[in-house]
């Protein structure tokens, strides 16, 4: 393809701009290797500075990536859809369990909380001038987070978990720069990564969470930031343990100039304590969204950090967005005081059908995981073939593509939409679709 297209420019930025214009338009190829710089600084007759200050802003607008002596090469497009397409759709008479959404039973009614909070705007309207933060929603927030051992800072409401990362993420660090994630792990953020134009290096897990030589590995790789989940982890259910954070720390300490980011994805859905491992580095975050427990749709997480990292997500925030609704954080605020939720009777709720889904699994010689939230990981040794017998079969599940870098093959499994008459149906099926597993774990 390069022999094809022939770079031009005497500047840096007409050379830069020759080179996006080919990968715009098809003619550079994600994952062409690019000519060194010497070599087309003595083509275009431009000085090899030239070419590296080229090479230096399309490696910043995430067009390009190097690699050391392998080279520069076009980065894979990070199409925002790339795992989400991989969603397999339930027609007509097939349940679906691969959408990973909680059981809309368990959800609070929103009704009296958005009454309240309206007729309290009707005499109060938000304005510019106001705190980002509501202080009642701050103080609950921050309450709960000191409640499970999470170092003091201040509370940001974001959009959402992944919208809270990213600007956390971009706070530190820039294109080019490497993530450690886990591997199977949530696969909006193994999209999310790459479309930031950073590195994901995958960490494996069991079902105590990361793998402490796996996270020491990518750290030495060069990984300038790490991602976890204490509980409930997307797609396998891991949960950190109190010992398994104690040498997760102990690897962090050695890299104290890592940023950490937890996601506390199963707050409020789970019952297992949160072990976090802030602390041990100097920069670090915890997120910590709604959507689960109360519902996707209210797009509310909360966030909080290290004054530094706190300090220039809030900076940046003021300078897009402004700030997330008064009125969905004050019907947080009421959502919280008012006990909408019962976080213990939703955790017996999806553990009382994952852990009858996962014995049921093993009663039929079938590995499953799921130690907590509302997901169960099935390593198979052909996922497509089993989504495709499965789908005969009557049910839906999620490939585990979408999860996966280099972790072996699965299939999601979500027990939201399952009753108690759905369990032995269900692993029949994923018994008879999964055929002999190979003897790995899925890290």
């Amino acid at each position: 393809m390069l022999e094809e297209y022939r770079i031009t420019g005497r500047r840096a930025s007409e050379i830069a701009a020759s080179v996006e214009r080919a990968v715009g338009s098809g003619e550079l190829a994600p994952g062409q290797l690019l000519p060194p710089m010497r070599e087309l600084a003595a083509l275009l007759e431009v000085n090899p500075n030239t070419v590296a200050a080229a090479y230096r802003t399309l490696r910043e607008r995430g067009v390009i990536e190097t690699a050391g002596r392998r080279g520069s090469r076009v980065r894979p497009r990070p199409a925002s859809t790339a795992r989400g397409s991989l969603r397999i759709e339930a027609p007509p008479g097939v349940r679906d369990l691969g959408t990973g959404d909680p059981d809309p039973a368990l959800l609070p009614a929103l009704g009296e909380a958005f009454a309240a909070v309206t007729e309290a705007y009707a005499r109060a309207p938000g304005m510019y001038a106001q705190a980002p933060v509501d202080p009642e929603f701050a103080a609950l927030a921050r309450s709960a987070f000191d409640a499970d051992g999470v170092p003091a800072g201040p509370v940001i409401a974001t959009s959402g978990s992944l919208d809270a990362i990213e600007r956390v993420l971009t706070a530190h660090l820039r294109p080019g720069d490497a993530v450690a994630v886990e591997d199977p792990g949530w696969g909006s953020l193994l999209d999310l990564v790459p479309a930031l134009g950073m590195r994901p290096v995958p960490v494996a897990l069991d079902d105590d969470g990361p793998l402490p030589d796996a996270l020491e590995a990518a750290l030495r790789a060069g990984a300038r930031a790490v991602v976890v989940t204490g509980r409930a982890q997307n797609p396998t259910g891991a949960a950190i343990g109190a010992g398994r954070a104690a040498e997760l720390r102990a690897v962090l300490a050695g890299h104290r100039g890592v940023l950490l980011i937890e996601d506390d994805h199963g707050h409020a859905i789970v019952d297992l304590p949160l072990h976090t491992l802030t602390g041990a580095t100097d920069r670090w975050a915890v997120v910590r969204s709604v959507a689960k427990a109360y519902g996707p749709d209210l797009r509310v997480a909360v966030l909080t950090g290290d004054a530094v990292t706190a300090d220039r997500v809030s900076g940046r925030q003021r300078l897009g967005p402004g700030w997330v609704s008064k009125l969905l954080q004050r019907a947080m605020v009421h959502l919280w005081t008012s006990g909408a939720v019962d976080p213990r009777e939703v955790a017996r709720s999806y553990a009382l059908r994952r852990d009858a889904l996962v014995r049921a699994l093993e009663a039929r010689g079938v590995e499953a995981h799921g130690r907590s939230g509302m997901n169960v990981w099935v390593p198979v040794s052909d996922e497509t073939g089993a989504v495709a017998r499965l789908l005969h079969t009557g049910w839906a599940v999620a490939p585990g593509a979408r999860f996966r870098m280099s972790a072996p093959q699965a299939i999601r499994i979500t027990v939201s939409p399952l009753v108690d008459a759905d369990i032995g149906p269900v692993a029949d099926a994923v018994a008879e679709a999964a055929g002999p597993a190979r003897p790995l774990s899925y890290g």
